[in-house]
């Protein structure tokens, strides 16, 4: 004799707490060839359930791979925030930029990648904000494999971790990370600062072997030391062209900075007037292969 299909129901629903995706769908599919083949009454009902339910998590996660790939890329470089649920991710997104999305004190709060842009040292720097990633994300929990795919595709990241959360939700990020065979350029951000003491900082440093910032997005200072070690991250030189800032890549010379203009410039440049930390004296002349330091003045000569 079955147990009440109401139990049934209650019993599948705490089978399915936190399965996402593949998983969530394989547990389904089990729980089928579980229950009573019943062509009629509550329990052929029940199946129908699950079977709705299998299709919801397909249609779920197709969704979450499409919109994960949606990502378009914009400014000089590509920064993924990354952590677990509730590391103050949104928060410090929004600080950051003129973004307004939806924040709170719990959990998974914001449920796919959200981009937005900063300026730092008059430079766009692309910022996205990757949802809270879960233990076994590598293995698809979550619908994980789709947000790592957005992180594969960054530049460097920012582990972000809530200053008064357990150390232990850092290292199972970053075992996450690799497990998925991800290594980039990444420090990691102390989030939520503001209720906890600054030498919280130097031991997170030192449990992820990473340089770490504190911030708080009520303290504008903090704020700016992370957009300084965002600008590091980038691994980019600035150089003024026509009294407007140009990222380049470190070594970058002077033909590259006309290319980067046009490439007709490129083409047709016979070299520069330099100024700045690259130049001997302001203004000198310089040739087409010069290399460049961060901070040049440049006047581009054709």
């Amino acid at each position: 004799m079955p147990i009440p299909h109401r139990v049934a129901k209650q019993m599948i629903q705490r089978r399915l707490v936190g399965k996402e995706g593949g998983e969530r769908i394989k547990e389904l599919r089990s729980i089928l060839t579980e229950l009573p083949d019943y062509r009629n009454g509550p329990y052929a009902d029940l199946r129908k359930w699950v079977n709705a339910q299998i299709d919801e998590a397909r249609t779920r996660k197709k969704a979450v791979h499409r919109d994960s790939l949606s990502v378009r890329r914009e400014g000089v470089a590509q920064i993924a925030l990354v952590g677990p649920p509730n590391a103050g991710k949104s928060s410090l997104l929004q600080a950051l930029s003129s973004i307004q999305i939806k924040t709170g004190d719990y959990a998974f709060t914001t449920t796919r990648p959200v981009p937005a842009v900063t300026t730092i040292h008059d430079c766009r720097v692309q910022l996205v904000e990757i949802p809270g990633l879960i233990e076994g994300a590598a293995a698809d929990r979550g619908g994980g494999k789709a947000l790592l795919g957005v992180l594969r595709g960054a530049d460097a990241m920012v582990l972000c971790h809530a200053a008064e959360a357990p150390l232990g939700e850092l290292e199972t990020i970053r075992a996450e990370l690799e497990a998925a065979g991800i290594e980039k350029r990444a420090i990691v951000a102390v989030t939520k600062l503001d209720d906890a003491d600054e030498a919280r900082v130097e031991r997170v440093a030192r449990a992820a072997g990473l340089p770490a910032v504190g911030v708080s997005v009520l303290d504008d200072d903090s704020l700016d030391r992370l957009r300084e070690r965002l600008w590091e991250l980038t691994g980019l030189i600035r150089v003024w062209l026509r009294e407007e800032a140009q990222a380049l890549a470190p070594g970058a010379t002077v033909a590259d900075a006309a290319r980067a203009v046009h490439h007709r410039l490129g083409e047709s440049c016979t070299g520069a007037r330099v100024t700045g930390p690259s130049a001997k004296f302001g203004a000198q002349r310089v040739g087409r292969d010069h290399v460049f330091a961060d901070g040049d003045v440049v006047e581009i000569l054709h």
